[in-house]
């Protein structure tokens, strides 16, 4: 998984890379000559007393290590600036691609993991790609190129790694393997935690107004304890890793003291020579090491790929059709023909033959009991889901054979819960009207009853908004949002309880404003509240995701008992038939 997404999104960039690989080189091969020209300053040099031959090595030594320098700092601001790159990459594409998703992808993985996966395991990825450009490059290339200079040195000595680099990567690897069950566990307990605090912080007032405090510290608590535990596992292997490589590495450095003094003491070798070892032997074991700080991050980067490509690879249940049918008269007619939908996994429908049609100038209702599918069948019109049978037309033409932009820009949609963006009054009502004048603005609110409200704020249109709408009242919400589906007078609009949170007077005063705007569209309207929608030309009667009854309120008040069973719930017989 991590393979072919980096080699997805490092694609772009592969003249950077062959830059940053071309100066590594560079840096690493002039690193490795260092050695051995110190080596000959001691022999040839400081042995024999030949000042000159140290000032002319020391020279070249100081050139090659220019050098070195300039391209080590090429390298890493060519890797630095691609890795970056590639983690903007990331994340654009998928928040891109979950755009796509339908209400149904989105509860399947969650919006806190959502959030993780476009954070957290995006900078888990990214990391991995900037350590291999500015290290992992190099690990090889000073491997080999190690091995080589040090036979040149002593082939013996050089027999001693056949031994040590076994067993370094033996060690090193039984670690790895350990981890990668750690990191796994750690990403799941951060998305967990990610969960419980967005629940609470959306919750607050409910925590609050409880007094449930102590029982949400103890639940974050939980979920915080888990990630520590699972933490501290990763961290111990980690802080394992370390004192294993150098254990390795100061035994391999004794040995070599070791076998190489015994081999000078018999003339086999110089002193200049053993010290060049000496480098040698650490520039492969540093480059071991190198790439053991690589792997320790790989595993988890692994983990936060798998994750990614999840998210990447996962198509949204609603798809753009192959050949969109344009809408040539975009009146807005609704049909619903023996509609049927069911979520994955359930074990009946949630909506069974629904049928009816929706015409403009004219209220449609939607009334019934709790989970009678109400919400659902609404979120099929601007196919948040696609019914699983049956056909949603607008204009005669199926839904799902419209081009989305074309469809969304038909409606106009007021939630069960009205989301308010941060920002101002203005640019949330304009939301639905990107370019609309501060005159369709007030017309906007003068229509969903907010004008009053707002002309109170001391900056009107341009009093700020906080996330979610929560520094304005729930009712206040509502009537923004109202605001912002009526602003580009679109040819259908869906109002799904959104006249819950209102006083009665505010609300027949928004249904009085809204009859201009209906004898152009087609308003389907879901309501708890009989009163909102007694007057409405058609009403729809739901019982357990079947219709059950449908006409005027004085024709099911007459005839259909489900719907006498809610009136007579909220009214009396006098204020039913008033």
């Amino acid at each position: 998984m991590l393979i072919s997404l980096l080699r997805q999104y490092l694609k772009p960039y592969r003249g950077a890379i062959a830059a940053v690989m071309a100066l590594q080189l560079i840096a690493t091969l002039a690193s490795l000559k260092l050695p051995s020209l110190n080596a000959d300053i001691i022999d040839k040099g400081v042995v024999v007393g030949d000042t000159h031959y140290i000032l002319r090595i020391g020279v070249v030594m100081l050139s090659i290590s220019l050098l070195q320098v300039l391209a080590a700092v090429g390298a890493v601001y060519f890797g630095a600036r691609t890795a970056m790159r590639a983690g903007r990459d990331m994340r654009q594409g998928v928040f891109s691609h979950v755009q796509t998703y339908s209400a149904r992808e989105v509860g399947q993985i969650g919006a806190p993991s959502l959030i993780t996966r476009t954070t957290n395991d995006v900078q888990q990825v990214q990391m991995v790609v900037l350590m291999t450009f500015t290290i992992m490059i190099m690990a090889p290339i000073m491997l080999v190129g190690g091995l080589i200079m040090a036979l040149q040195q002593d082939v013996g000595l050089t027999a001693l790694l056949v031994v040590i680099v076994p067993v370094l990567v033996v060690c090193v690897g039984l670690i790895l393997l350990r981890m990668i069950h750690a990191f796994r566990s750690m990403q799941k307990r951060i998305d967990a935690i990610n969960g419980v605090m967005r629940e609470q912080i959306t919750g607050i007032r409910v925590i609050r107004a409880f007094v449930r405090e102590d029982y949400e510290g103890e639940r974050f608590g939980r979920a915080n304890g888990d990630l520590y535990s699972v933490s501290l596992r990763a961290g111990r292997l980690m802080a394992l890793m370390f004192p294993t490589v150098m254990l390795v590495i100061n035994l391999a450095t004794l040995a070599v003291m070791w076998f190489g003094g015994h081999s000078i003491d018999a003339g086999d070798m110089q002193v200049g020579s053993l010290t060049a070892f000496l480098s040698y032997l650490m520039f492969i074991l540093m480059a071991i090491m190198m790439s053991t700080m690589i792997f320790m991050m790989v595993p988890r980067a692994a983990v936060a790929a798998e994750r990614l490509t999840e998210v990447l690879h996962l198509q949204s249940s609603v798809v753009p059709p192959a050949q969109a049918v344009p809408l040539a008269a975009r009146r807005g007619v609704l049909t619903f023909d023996n509609v049927e939908m069911r979520y994955p996994g359930a074990e009946g429908p949630v909506l069974s033959d629904i049928s009816f049609t929706a015409e403009p100038g004219g209220i449609t209702a939607i009334i019934g009991s709790t989970g009678a599918g109400k919400t659902t069948l609404v979120n099929l019109i601007p196919r948040l889901f696609d019914a699983t049978g049956g056909t949603v037309s607008i204009d005669g033409v199926d839904v799902r054979h419209v081009a989305l932009q074309d469809l969304w820009s038909m409606i106009g949609l007021v939630p069960q819960k009205p989301y308010l963006f941060s920002g101002t009054i203005a640019s949330n009502v304009r939301y639905g009207k990107s370019d609309a004048t501060d005159d369709e603005v007030w017309t906007a609110l003068e229509a969903a009853q907010a004008a009053d409200f707002v002309r109170e704020l001391p900056e009107g249109l341009e009093s700020p908004i906080s996330q979610g709408g929560t520094n304005v009242s729930g009712g206040q919400r509502q009537r923004l949002a109202i605001a912002r589906a009526l602003i580009g007078r679109p040819p259908v609009l869906l109002f799904d309880d959104s006249f819950s949170a209102l006083d009665y007077a505010t609300d027949r005063a928004l249904r009085e404003a809204l009859v201009p705007v209906v004898r152009e569209s087609t308003m389907i309207v879901v309501a708890q509240r009989v009163a909102t929608i007694r007057h409405a030309q058609q009403i729809i009667v739901l019982d357990a995701g079947r219709v059950v009854g449908r006409g005027t309120h004085d024709e099911l008040l007459a005839t259909n008992e489900t719907y006498q069973e809610i009136v007579y719930s909220q009214l009396s017989a006098e204020e039913a038939t008033a």
